[in-house]
């Protein structure tokens, strides 16, 4: 059994260090580069979502307008065990609408409704929601209510209701991310290890994985766009 906590306030440290081991954990099922382990980019990826992960619930200590949200579960025998967590923003200027932005079970307690729980607590205080995610996710989105809209890179954009929302959500801009010392060490660390010729290797690995990504998006727009107009 799981309980859900709303916190409007970034989470007391040690509930912090499991969402973040989480975000580590489960890069390739949240991200939208969703590499594998066995790409030599994978490290730094995973740093990079870390990273931004980390920035966001650094941003709910603030009192600016669209600030972050998060929805936990937490275990009900045990409420210091983090089971998953759902990191979603508020629009600027549209109270009614939010924007999900990742959403991670414990893979030993998955298929027990946490997610589901979790994205309707959500919706509870915002029901024009969006979500973007790999092609290959949106079933399960679309399992909830959501439907998709756009394709925005190699993600499928999914919303609650038939048009997006007109409201602005700060969303944190992963390029000042890349361009940190921490990354840069890390890219040159991940150069000395595998060389060169890996590394672009990698680079192009990564490259054909988001055009498929994109294509498979493009596809199920196109077909839900398709059966919507059969119905």
């Amino acid at each position: 059994m799981f309980t859900l906590t709303h916190l409007v306030t970034s989470p007391p440290e040690a509930l912090k260090s499991q969402l973040l081991q989480m975000v580590v954990d489960y890069f390739s099922d949240i991200s939208a580069v969703s590499l594998q382990p066995d790409n030599p980019l994978y490290p730094l990826y995973q740093y990079v979502v870390g990273l931004e992960v980390h920035r966001y619930l650094e941003r709910m200590e603030g009192a600016q307008p669209g600030q972050p949200e998060l929805i936990l579960a937490l275990d009900a025998d045990d409420p210091a065990l983090l089971l998953g967590f759902a990191l979603y923003l508020p629009s600027v200027d549209d109270p009614e609408a939010c924007a999900l932005i990742y959403l991670a079970v414990q893979a030993a307690h998955r298929r027990q409704g946490i997610g589901r729980a979790m994205v309707g607590e959500m919706l509870t205080r915002y029901a024009h929601a969006e979500v973007a995610c790999v092609a290959g996710k949106a079933p399960y989105f679309q399992a909830l209510g959501f439907h998709p809209l756009a394709v925005r890179g190699p993600q499928v954009v999914l919303n609650t209701q038939s048009q997006a929302s007109h409201g602005l959500f700060a969303v944190q801009d992963l390029q000042p991310i890349f361009q940190t010392l921490e990354v840069r060490q890390i890219h040159n660390y991940l150069l000395q290890q595998h060389g060169t010729k890996a590394m672009r290797d990698a680079e192009r690995k990564r490259d054909r994985l988001l055009d498929q990504l994109a294509r498979e998006a493009s596809h199920l727009l196109a077909t839900s766009a398709s059966t919507g107009r059969l119905h």
